[in-house]
C-alpha cells in the first residue's frame, strides 16, 4: 500500500530506536527510502539494530547514545546529527512504564517515568523545533502517547501524567508552530506485545488472556501496524493532518478508559509481587 520511495531524502531522528516500537518504525522508515538516525541508552543494543539493518539499507541507518532526559546530551546529539544535514522528521518514541500501586511509588519511580516520557520528550522537541524555526525549514514530529492519556488510568500513573502532558504538547504546538511549517501529530496504541514492556506490564499469561478479553478484536496489536501508521502519519501523503492523537487499538478504549485499571483491581498482594523489579 505504500510506495518503496515515500520517504525518500527524508532524514528521520527515532528516540528509543533501538528496540521495540521504535525498531520496528525504523525498518519501516529505512524501507520506504528515508535515512534513519535512531537514539537510546544502551550502546551495544543500537550498534545491534544498526549492524542488522546496514545489511538491508547500507548507509542509511546511524545511531547516537543519548539519555533524553540529559537536555546537554540531546542538544550535543541534535548539534552532530544537523551538522551532515537538517532532520526532517521526528519521532518522540523513548518510553518507560511499570505496573504498580501507586502508594508504593517512591519520588524516584515517577521522576523516572517523566524524566524519559514527558521531560525527554520535550527535551528532544525542543532541540529540533527551534533548529526548524530558525532556519525557516518545515519538519514533522510524531510523539507515542497512549489511549489513557486524556483519561489517566489507575495503577500506571506516572505514565498517566507524563502521556497526558505528551497528549497535551502535540496539540498545543500543532496550533502554535503550524503557520510555520510545523506538524505535529501523535499515536496512542493500545497493547502491542514488544519484548521488555510486556514482560513488566503483564508478567503472567492469565493477565494476557484478560487484556485480549477486553478488546474489540480479540487480539493485541503489532509493531508492523503501528509502523505503517506512523510511516503514513509523516509522510507528504498526511500534510493536512495537524494537532491529532489518532487511537490504534483495535476499539479497546471505546468500552471503557484506563487499559490497566480493571483488571489492577483483580490482584493480589501475591500477584503484585511479580510486578516489582527484580534485585540484579
Amino acid at each position: 500500500m505504500f510506495q518503496s520511495d515515500l520517504l525518500r531524502e527524508k532524514r528521520i531522528l527515532i528516540t528509543g530506536g533501538g528496540t521495540g516500537l521504535g525498531k520496528a518504525m525504523a525498518q519501516r522508515f529505512l524501507e520506504l527510502g528515508a535515512t534513519v538516525y535512531i537514539c537510546g541508552r544502551r550502546h551495544e543494543v543500537l550498534a545491534q539494530t544498526v549492524a542488522e539493518f546496514t545489511q538491508l539499507t547500507p548507509g542509511r541507518i546511524h545511531s547516537a547514545v543519548c539519555d533524553v532526559r540529559d537536555l546537554p546530551r540531546v542538544e550535543e546529539m541534535v548539534s552532530t546529527i544537523w551538522k551532515d544535514g537538517p532532520i526532517n522528521i521526528v519521532v518522540n518514541n523513548a518510553a518507560g512504564n511499570f505496573m504498580a500501586r501507586t502508594e508504593e511509588l517512591s519520588p524516584g519511580a515517577f521522576e523516572a517515568v517523566l524524566g524519559i516520557v514527558l521531560m525527554g520528550t520535550i527535551n528532544i522537541t525542543m532541540a529540533c523545533g527551534r533548529r526548524w524555526l530558525s532556519a525557516k525549514q518545515n519538519g514533522v514530529m510524531l510523539n507515542i502517547a497512549t489511549t489513557y492519556a486524556d483519561t489517566g488510568c489507575a495503577y500506571v500513573v506516572p505514565s498517566a501524567i507524563a502521556k497526558a502532558g505528551v497528549a497535551a504538547l502535540t496539540r498545543s504546538l500543532a496550533v502554535e508552530w503550524g503557520n510555520r511549517g510545523i506538524r505535529m501529530n501523535a499515536i496512542a496504541p493500545g497493547p502491542i506485545p514488544t519484548e521488555g514492556a510486556f514482560s513488566r506490564l503483564l508478567p503472567r499469561r492469565e493477565l494476557e488472556k484478560f487484556a485480549l478479553d477486553r478488546n474489540p478484536l480479540g487480539r493485541f496489536g503489532t509493531p508492523e501496524e503501528l509502523a505503517n501508521l506512523a510511516a503514513f502519519l509523516v509522510s507528504d501523503g498526511a500534510g493536512y493532518i495537524n494537532g491529532e492523537v489518532v487511537v490504534m487499538d483495535g476499539g479497546e478504549w471505546l468500552q471503557g478508559a484506563g487499559e490497566f485499571s480493571s483488571f489492577g483491581r483483580q490482584l493480589s498482594d501475591q500477584d503484585w509481587e511479580l510486578f516489582k523489579p527484580r534485585k540484579k
